[in-house]
């Protein structure tokens, strides 16, 4: 038997709720608050196209730049092209603000339609048959002269999403998922 009343009860939950959210903000709500530039630059190893643009500016995101980065990180297979879920791009920026970077970002794989997804999952017993990839959600990308297991451990240090590391084939996966490291 509870000794608290039902009203201060939810005034207690309410104020427990604030404090938790508080210490658990992350830097992609802080970036809708504040004003400045966020910038990336993307080289896809697949196609050879490059592309680059102020993705946030002025307190919101740029729509015609979020639409130029989903162009070069389609699925280079089928040709075909999805919105990519902003958090990644903020995952991405902020994991080169931790290592003190804006060099190029070299593109593995963005976006994945489930078909191309099927045919790699039947390939490998590496790529996830439910993937972020085809949610727009995930990247696999690496830096040159970054090593991988630098982006790795600030990628994984950033708390963003999921961290994968494939250092046989050279890159690093990051996704805006549950927080996870493989």
């Amino acid at each position: 038997m509870s000794l608290v009343c039902p009203a201060r009860r939810q005034v207690l939950l309410g104020l427990s709720g604030v404090a938790v959210a508080s210490v658990f903000s992350t830097p992609v709500q802080a970036s809708r608050s504040t004003q400045g530039v966020r910038e990336l630059s993307f080289y896809n190893r697949h196609t050879g196209e490059r592309e680059q643009g102020q993705f946030w500016a002025e307190g919101e995101y740029n729509q015609d730049t979020l639409s130029l980065f989903s162009e070069v990180l389609r699925d280079h297979r089928q040709n075909q092209a999805a919105p990519m879920d902003k958090r990644l791009y903020e995952f991405v920026y902020n994991l080169q603000q931790a290592i003190g970077n804006n060099d190029e970002v070299h593109v593995i794989s963005g976006y994945r339609s489930p078909h191309t997804n099927n045919m790699l999952a039947a390939k490998s017993n590496g790529v996830a048959k439910k993937s972020y990839h085809m949610k727009g959600m995930a990247m696999d990308l690496a830096i040159p002269g970054v090593e991988l297991k630098t982006l790795r451990d600030a990628a994984r240090s950033l708390q963003l999403g999921g961290v994968g590391y494939y250092p046989r084939s050279g890159f690093i996966h990051v996704d805006c998922g549950p927080v996870r490291s493989w």
